[in-house]
């Protein structure tokens, strides 16, 4: 019989798989797809391999049907490090208790309280961590001048960071370029590198003692507490031949062939981790690793734990899937993992011959204290998440919302655990008939939803009863909002473009929304920014809003004939108003103003970042107080 995984077990340290290698299959068969039920949300659950040769023949099996000539479909999977302001009472940030509390400050703008995200820049109120070209920067706000700097000895993408007491959790993407060095500073030698967690001591001079490398691709991560738990998503360790003559035909039987000749162990993630001049070798447990009903074999998502507490990162408990996963949710006391089929939409010759489900598998792990997640349940909804914005869970209830790719039919679906399944107890369908998801955010029993193909509707939702949710409002503007962020009671800001009635964009515009009345959402107040666009439209990392001061600060860039502008707008925003208070520009380096990417609030200063510089500006009168470069 089959063993089913509630991963409430401790991964151990394994021994590779050298002898599992089956026999080649004359023909490969995709697994199984599992039957719909139309509209409605799947029932599904993880269940583990009957033995690690079974494994490794169903992994193998997929992965024949699902190669093209070209490699697995996803392979290039983007990282997907991607909000409300906080004070030292609602910090997640732990470590000794300090004789004199520091000053109110922001924290990055998250999805959920109580699960914070990484991001290039954080602080606890007394000190600022960011990092930028390869460096951990260490800056005191009260003096504001930089007390610590680190060279991680990597270059290429954005790194992000967590931030927990005296210690912050650096998290390096694949791809990057490892720096090796002659005693002459000359570089010696480069080497691409897999994703990285690296564990930074912050209480002298900033210094690595643990570094963690994994395989694959960083997905997300998120913090609960002191402990951090980080998903990464990898693919089987298998060359393919690469002759640049051969015809497709060739190309895929090739690359079949070398996935029979792969090993048993070249599906499963292997890490080490390195404290001080120590270094741990492991790979993940054939049998601590779990399957849905579909999947496509070339790629597995692990959720690693750290705990910032302890000295060393160690191996991360993996808690392994056999999925493509791409969106994490987190909550102060849940994780869930959302994979689609969108895998299988780069067809080419020799994939299976199934179509692309529209739909999402949903996986729920409760986590607590410091301890790796367990699984708890699993589900299937129709259609495509936009980002974690689509999912919700509040009041022992889960909300989706999705979009049909191919008829553009949008829902929201409110789930519901029974025994290990997500069953659907609720649906709100036909929003935005032909049209898209752009934005979503849940508020208590409150939902609501933006979709754009020419004019914005705004959907206002009613949760509170959770088998008969219901739209209870609809306002139809022009343009569109990419992110909805709560400034208030009944209050909602709308980050995103206007457009003309033919849907064509026209630049930034910051809408305030008045949701007092379920029935009637309408638009008190408009800031437009002709040929304007923000980061915050994809990213709320780089959103700030500041309730003290009902302060809301937007980084924009414009683009026009006459050349950029690059400059974060200081926005109030009181009553039924949004009023342009300042804006706050950086000194120009080689010529060009700095893009700035985040704000913060400590006290009565304002910071802002970019690559170039540590920016602080008086909150009441936006003047510069002093320039920290980053070089």
């Amino acid at each position: 019989m089959s063993r089913r995984l509630l991963f409430c077990a401790v991964l151990a340290l394994t021994i590779p798989l050298a002898g599992c290698t089956s026999a080649p299959e004359p023909e490969p068969v995709a697994p199984p797809p599992a039957t719909p039920i139309a509209g409605a949300a799947t029932a599904m659950r993880l269940v583990a391999f009957d033995s690690c040769e079974q494994l490794i023949t169903d992994l193998r099996r997929a992965a024949k049907a699902n190669v093209g000539p070209w490699g697995f479909g996803g392979d290039a999977m983007p990282e997907v490090l991607r909000g409300g302001a906080r004070t030292m009472a609602d910090s997640a940030a732990a470590g000794a208790e300090k004789s004199v509390a520091p000053p109110a400050f922001s924290g990055t703008n998250v999805h959920e309280q109580g699960a914070d995200e990484p991001d290039v820049v954080k602080t606890d109120g007394r000190r600022i961590v960011t990092i930028s070209a390869g460096y951990l920067r260490v800056v005191d706000a009260a003096t504001r001048k930089e007390t610590g700097k680190l060279d991680l000895d990597v270059q290429g993408a954005q790194l992000q960071l967590l931030l927990s007491g005296d210690s912050a959790l650096v998290l390096v993407p694949s791809g990057l370029v490892h720096r090796y060095f002659s005693d002459k500073r000359q570089a010696a030698a480069q080497a691409a590198e897999g994703p990285q967690v690296l564990l930074v001591d912050l209480t002298g001079a900033p210094k690595i003692v643990s570094r963690y490398r994994g395989e694959g691709n960083l997905v997300d991560a998120r913090m609960t507490g002191t402990t951090a738990r980080v998903v990464l998503r990898t693919t089987p360790r298998i060359k393919f031949p690469d002759d640049p003559d051969a015809s497709e035909q060739k190309r895929l039987s090739a690359n079949r062939g070398a996935i029979d000749s792969a090993p048993g162990s070249a599906w499963l993630p292997g890490w080490e981790v390195t404290d001080g001049t120590q270094t741990t070798k492991g790979q993940v447990d054939c049998g601590r690793v779990s399957r849905p009903t579909e999947y496509s074999g070339g790629a597995l998502v692990s959720v690693l734990t750290f705990d910032l507490t302890k000295p060393t990162l160690g191996s991360g408990e993996p808690v392994t899937i056999v999925a493509d996963g791409d969106t994490v949710y987190g909550t102060a006391d849940s994780l869930y993992l959302a994979s689609d089929q969108r895998w299988k939409l780069d067809r080419f010759l020799g994939r299976a011959d199934v179509p692309v489900r529209q739909e999402t598998d949903l996986y729920k792990f409760t986590i607590q204290s410091n301890q790796p997640p367990v699984y708890r349940a699993a589900g299937t909804v129709p259609g495509f998440l936009i980002n974690q914005y689509a999912l919700s869970d509040w009041d022992d209830h889960l909300r989706v919302a999705t979009t049909d790719a191919k008829t553009d039919r949008s829902a929201v679906r409110v789930l519901t655990e029974q025994g290990d399944k997500l069953v659907q107890t609720g649906i709100v369908d036909g929003l935005g008939k032909g049209e898209r998801i752009y934005s979503v955010r849940f508020i208590g029993a409150r939902g609501y939803v933006v979709t754009f193909k020419q004019t914005d509707p705004l959907y206002s939702l009613d949760l509170s009863n959770p088998a008969q949710p219901k739209v209870t409002g609809e306002l139809k503007i022009t343009g569109y909002s990419a992110h909805l962020q709560p400034v208030g009671e009944d209050r909602l800001i709308g980050i995103g473009q206007e457009a003309d009635t033919n849907g064509r964009t026209q630049g930034l515009q910051v809408s305030l929304f008045d949701v007092s009345n379920p029935a009637q959402p309408k638009r008190l107040s408009q800031y437009h920014l002709p040929q304007g666009y923000s980061d915050a439209e994809y990213d709320p990392h780089s959103l700030l809003w500041w309730p003290a001061s009902n302060l809301l600060v937007v980084p924009v860039n414009t683009y026009t004939v006459r050349g950029g502008q690059s400059e974060a707008l200081a926005l109030t925003v009181t009553g039924s108003t949004i009023k342009l208070a300042d804006r706050v520009t950086q000194p120009t380096a080689a010529g060009y103003q700095p893009m700035i990417q985040r704000s913060l609030v400590i006290g009565n200063v304002l910071w802002t970042l970019s690559d170039s510089g540590l920016q602080a500006s008086d909150m009441s009168t936006m003047d510069r107080l002093s320039w920290l470069p980053l070089s």
